[in-house]
């Protein structure tokens, strides 16, 4: 567990899109811990809960979730001032276009469609990490 950088916080129900994005983060050599959420309403929890949860660094979000799907943890992101600009990307799966625009009209910063090919998805991975994690000049953190 590395305590110095900010946690990577991934939003994925289906164990294998889980395994896989684990993976290609480890190959990228991304070093930041990953907490993973199963479900809209896990992540929520762990976003707006106890003030002692560290703020992700970036939240890496599916959108066909249960109990509370990504589009509405998007909203509800955006709209806490602890997160709000909080850097959410979108990697999901679905290719429609009312996603793609629903996920941007919310607010997210980035939205990805999951590679099937694993090669392809380290690289997105690798470019990802390159850019979000060691590029990007963070917004100052809000107060809650």
């Amino acid at each position: 567990m590395n305590g110095t950088m900010a946690p990577i916080l991934l939003v994925e129900d289906n164990p294998d899109d889980e395994l896989l994005t684990l993976r290609a983060l480890k190959k990228a050599n991304v070093l930041n811990d990953v907490i993973v959420a199963h479900d809209g309403q896990e992540a929520l929890d762990y976003l707006l809960g106890p003030e002692d949860n560290r703020v992700p660094h970036i939240v890496l979000l599916d959108l066909k979730l249960p109990k509370v799907d990504g589009l509405e943890v998007l909203t509800r992101i955006r709209a806490s001032n602890r997160t709000r600009l909080l850097p959410v990307i979108i990697l999901t799966s679905s290719k429609e276009e009312s996603d793609l625009l629903a996920g941007y009209s919310k607010g997210a910063n980035s939205y990805i469609r999951k590679p099937v090919d694993f090669d392809q998805f380290v690289v997105a991975v690798q470019t990802l990490g390159l850019y979000w994690l060691l590029l990007n000049e963070d917004p100052p953190r809000m107060e809650p």
